[in-house]
């Protein structure tokens, strides 16, 4: 289960165009809305999929029978690029639980790297359904490595919602090769770009994303 959101065409194309152009990415501010947007349509579309159960509402003149998310929603965040992508979700999914992790890549150099997992704090996730959101899937060995965790130390997911607002054909496969997408997952990309420089860098892309949203690191 693969869902590519500009297969299609949408507002998705004009935050994607924004986020994208030098022109416009200096603007931190817009930057991190322009991905918390992309967070809220693919909040809606994910929302399409859940289970829902009907409850009766009552109003100042009757009651009325609604169908409501049945499901437990957990967001999960890869930190810190992912706070806004977040923020995005959590504006639609505004009772859900929530999980952050820290994962970075850790090596001799931009190319030659491992996944370093830190700081987590997460709810159960037994029988719930798992969101995790990351902006860039390059390589993909963040993402895995992450969701691997989660599920290791908090509990198998009914099922779970990759997301991220640019993946490549590198990091599609690398999801494919690693996550039960036919049973236990479904990846959402905005889009996907055409390859992976030397430095494991999407091209085109956008650049790196964590610094776009807050300023670069040391």
């Amino acid at each position: 289960m693969i869902n590519i959101l500009d297969t299609q065409n949408s507002l998705v194309n004009t935050y994607l165009s924004q986020l994208r152009s030098v022109a416009v990415q200096g603007d931190m501010m817009r930057f991190r809305r322009n991905i918390e947007r992309i967070g809220e349509i693919m909040a809606y579309e994910i929302s399409k999929t859940l289970n829902y159960a009907p409850q009766n509402i009552t109003t100042p003149l009757g009651v009325k029978s609604v169908n409501l998310v049945a499901d437990n929603v957990v967001l999960a965040t890869i930190l810190r690029a992912g706070l806004p992508l977040h923020q995005g979700f959590i504006n639609y999914f505004d009772s859900a639980e929530n999980a952050f992790i820290s994962a970075y890549r850790k090596g001799l150099s931009e190319s030659d790297f491992t996944i370093a997992l830190e700081y987590l704090a997460s709810p159960s996730l037994e029988g719930k359904t798992l969101i995790i959101a990351d902006p860039m899937l390059a390589t993909g060995a963040s993402m895995v490595a992450v969701y691997k965790e989660l599920i290791a130390r908090c509990g198998k997911p009914a099922h779970t919602h990759i997301a991220s607002v640019i993946g490549c054909p590198e990091g599609v496969k690398m999801i494919k090769d690693n996550i039960d997408l036919d049973n236990e997952a479904t990846l959402w990309v905005a889009t996907v770009d055409d390859y992976l420089n030397e430095n494991k860098y999407i091209v085109p892309g956008l650049g790196d994303a964590g610094d776009l949203c807050f300023g670069p690191k040391i």
